[in-house]
């Protein structure tokens, strides 16, 4: 009884404030994380979500062999074919529902499903193939949805400065660009916050 009375108690005590206080509705948002292929939107998402993260991987086989380019990331196995889907609960009862989208072009027909909604984008970037990522800042420009850059750092490749990448892609002074890690809690989680952040300020009051 006394076991079953302490898991009680470790229980409530990870109970955030808004499910003991039905008064308190949590704030929820929708995120989408864009980009190219294998630039890492399943790493991030599997990286902060506090769910069991849904995931629609599928093996890649020799038939998308003409279509899909893996010069770039050789030991790539699987692929998002639908969505990636996470949740995370930040502080003052903020909760924020991830969407990941597919990177192959065949599948882009699905982004405006998964962009109905949300406030806004992060797209991920690699210096190894930053002009993968020009659709989806394509898009998101083009449908006026908040955005922020964040380059995804790989093992090996080189670093760049935030200026010399900006400069690259050539994005609005406005917009953040930043670099993190989508394999590190901490950092894809400040990426989030800075999408956020950023959306509060490009929504009219």
């Amino acid at each position: 009884m006394d076991s079953a009375v302490s898991e009680l108690l470790e229980d409530e005590e990870q109970l955030q404030p808004w499910q003991t206080d039905r008064s308190r509705a949590p704030i929820a948002t929708k995120i989408v994380v864009a980009g190219g292929f294998g630039v890492g939107k399943t790493t991030l998402v599997t990286a902060v979500s506090e769910i069991q993260p849904l995931q629609t991987e599928a093996l890649m086989t020799q038939a998308s062999a003409e279509t899909d380019d893996l010069s770039g990331t050789p030991g790539k196995t699987t692929t998002t074919v639908a969505m990636d889907f996470g949740r995370i609960t930040l502080d003052d009862d903020l909760v924020l529902y991830l969407f990941g989208t597919p990177g192959q072009q065949r599948f882009w027909f699905m982004w405006d499903d998964l962009v109905r909604g949300a406030i806004g984008a992060v797209v991920l970037a690699d210096t190894r193939r930053l002009s993968d990522c020009f659709p989806a800042l394509d898009y998101f420009e083009s449908c006026g949805l908040p955005y922020i850059v964040a380059v995804n750092h790989f093992d090996g490749s080189e670093e760049f400065a935030v200026a010399d990448v900006r400069e690259a892609l050539t994005v609005p002074s406005h917009i953040p660009v930043l670099i993190m890690d989508a394999r590190q809690r901490i950092s894809a989680i400040e990426s989030l916050l800075a999408l956020v952040g950023h959306a509060l300020d490009a929504t009219p009051e």
